[in-house]
């Protein structure tokens, strides 16, 4: 059997998966005629090819190609099969083989996708209309995505043997095509126009649009990774300005060309080699730009880090991380016995740090620049993102000090540290080791960190750089004292209040936000002691006995609902030798720990509410150092800030909100 013959035999076995709205043209065509439906039917049918990751593709049309394997388009499910894309992929089908197989190995090689960031449900239907429109709808009628070309004088759908859905009318005049809306992925003949994006998935599983895109600019393609304002991690410059012509990339005779608009591929502007056979690229959700290419199976070639280093890339350590031959570390610079930063998780360090004192925006007179020497930053390649160029150290880092969003300031400069370029990025990404035997310049970080109140003195002699202390005034002096004398009320109540609770062994009443619970939808209904001992009859009928106390029968409401409740028995009496409290001793010691971490007085210590889940499911761990005094006070804030409108700081009863 030849291959054209192959192909088409490949498609016949399609045929049975879908439902139509009418007799459509066979699906072992490439090109289906108006008025045609497609619905998503079961995937456990064999008219599609599963993954070894359990993924699927379900291809509706098919095209004939002798080199490679063939594009399809049709529906993709990822994983767990409960949702749904419109996609073009290249199905491998082994050399010899009549019929698609049941299970490939690797991955799915999916090339394009109209609807990633809306997937669609089992039963969903694809519909190109009478009108020319290409509509995929949900199951319960709504849109997720469409052409917009009803109207248009569309005759027809088809797949090219280059990857490219088109709709097209008269004459072959091309409608609507695949090749003008890209996702993440290049294939043999598209181009990539300015204004367009390359836009990586956030993860193989979760197909949005994540942080890294491609995109062409007026002087060069550039690689970027999403913050405000986006920074460059990767550049192709233009090599001349002769003319004013806009710029493009295509994916053209071996090689990503860089190009003007109304010039051959013999005069680009810069070019990338590609492997042979190439047969797509694709914007990875890690940054990595990667050619696969296709020989008896699929080989993949990564086309940035030759020029980069693993270390250039935004999140090869994480925020906050340092890369250094590909090792990642958290900035280890102290101010006395406090880390600044730990690792999110201590043994996966590519995940990066976290503070362990957040920044507060109302508490600047704290802001302090940590001092790493030899240390760079990857948007070094895009000089317009300096935001002072020949400057010197000291304006670099009072500028960043000034700025509220500014995370940190990189200062860089060759010979002369008084000719620098200064840059300020309100997002910080992974960090990396400055070799200036290589980059031939010097290179330094200032990160910015929030000194605790506890830890703050009047004139620390520190190599932490510290903004000049205001005056003190008469009125700021009146301040501290008042905040010295509510702290010290608070404590007394503080005291007061464990004593009752610990020597009276009474139980609290009930706290201020039962009213809020009461309101929350899901919460379960809430009884008083009496509404249940009413509801038992005083604890009559016991039907057995439990950990911490006995199960009674009850009924409640005129409806004669009956229920089991629990009496607690014996709840202070606690015996800590227990064999419950010796299997469960770690977990009781983190909870308190836990608890400490977020009543510390110090707030800006105090971890956000993710924070806390995070130390909770052991994604993260807890801080080693905590301050166990309640009672200190804080210091009073300055009269040009009190001036300002800034809020005190809050009383250490009230724990951190989410930052």
């Amino acid at each position: 059997m030849d291959a054209c013959a192959l192909r088409w035999a490949v498609c016949i076995l399609l045929v049975s998966s879908f439902s139509f709205s009418h007799e459509a043209r066979p699906l072992y065509q490439p090109s289906a005629n108006l008025s045609t439906l497609w619905t998503i039917n079961n995937p456990s049918i064999t008219n599609n090819v599963r993954f070894t990751d359990g993924s699927r593709v379900i291809s509706i049309l098919l095209s004939g190609r002798i080199i490679g394997p063939p594009f399809g388009c049709g529906f993709f499910c990822n994983g767990s099969c409960d949702s749904y894309f419109f996609s073009i992929f290249a199905i491998q089908n082994p050399e010899g083989s009549v019929s698609i197989p049941e299970i490939e190995i690797g991955i799915p090689q999916v090339a394009w996708s109209a609807n990633p960031n809306n997937p669609v449900g089992e039963n969903a239907t694809l519909h190109l209309t009478q009108e020319g429109d290409l509509i995929l709808h949900n199951v319960d009628g709504s849109v997720a995505w469409s052409t917009n070309t009803a109207g248009k004088s569309v005759i027809r759908m088809t797949i090219l043997e280059t990857g490219n859905l088109v709709l097209s009318g008269k004459n072959n005049s091309i409608v609507w095509q695949s090749f003008e809306h890209p996702t993440d992925t290049l294939l043999p003949g598209q181009k990539l126009m300015a204004g367009q994006r390359l836009t990586a998935r956030v993860s193989a599983s979760n197909w949005s649009q994540g942080l890294f895109y491609l995109s062409v600019s007026a002087d060069g393609l550039y690689a970027f990774a999403e913050s405000n304002p986006p920074q460059a991690y990767r550049r192709y410059g233009v090599t001349s300005t002769k003319n004013n012509r806009e710029l493009y990339v295509i994916f053209e005779g071996g090689f990503l060309l860089l190009m003007r608009n109304n010039t051959d591929s013999s005069e680009f502007e810069t070019r990338i080699l590609l492997p042979q056979s190439t047969q797509y690229i694709r914007l990875e959700s890690d940054g990595h730009l990667r050619a696969y290419q296709w020989g008896t199976q699929w080989a993949v070639a990564d086309l940035l880090t030759g020029d980069l280093g693993e270390c250039n890339y935004p999140t090869v350590c994480g925020n906050y991380g340092i890369c250094l031959n590909g090792q990642c570390s958290c900035p280890g610079e102290k101010f006395g016995n406090i880390n600044y930063f730990l690792p999110v998780n201590s043994r996966q360090p590519n995940l990066g740090c976290y503070e362990t004192t957040m920044l507060s925006h109302q508490f600047t007179q704290s802001h302090r620049l940590l001092h790493l020497q030899d240390i760079s930053y990857f948007s070094y390649i895009d000089s317009k993102s300096s935001v002072l160029r020949g400057t010197d150290v000291e304006t670099c880092k009072q500028a960043c000090l000034k700025n509220r969003p500014c995370k940190a300031a990189f200062f860089r400069y060759g010979g002369n540290i008084s000719d620098g370029d200064c840059f300020l990025p309100s997002e910080l990404f992974s960090l990396m080791s400055n070799r200036r035997e290589i980059t031939q310049y010097n290179s330094s970080a200032f990160i910015k960190v929030q000194i605790p109140p506890s830890s703050a003195s009047p004139n620390p002699a520190t190599r932490e750089d510290r903004t000049r202390p205001s005056s003190k005034k008469k009125t700021s002096r009146t301040a501290t004292r008042v905040g010295y004398v509510l702290g010290a009320l608070f404590g007394a109540f503080l005291i007061i209040a464990v004593f009752f609770v610990l020597v009276k062994k009474r139980k609290a009443t009930e706290d201020e936000e039962d009213d809020c619970f009461e309101q929350v939808p899901g919460i379960p209904a809430r009884f008083t002691y009496e509404e249940l001992r009413a509801a038992t009859k005083n604890f009559c009928t016991k039907l057995g006995q439990g950990g911490f106390g006995s199960v009674f029968m009850g009924t409640l409401g005129d409806d004669g609902t009956q229920v089991a409740v629990k009496r607690l028995d014996n709840i202070g009496q606690v015996d800590k030798r227990s064999e419950d409290m010796q299997l469960h001793l770690d977990e009781a010691v983190k909870m308190i720990k836990l608890g400490i971490w977020c009543l510390q007085s110090d707030f800006t210590r105090r971890p956000s509410m993710s924070m806390v889940i995070k130390v909770l499911e052991g994604i993260v761990d807890m801080e080693p150092i905590l301050d166990y005094s309640f009672l200190t006070s804080y210091p009073a804030i300055p009269e040009t800030q009190a001036d300002s409108g800034i809020s005190a700081p809050p009383v250490a009863t009230i724990l951190s909100g989410p930052r």
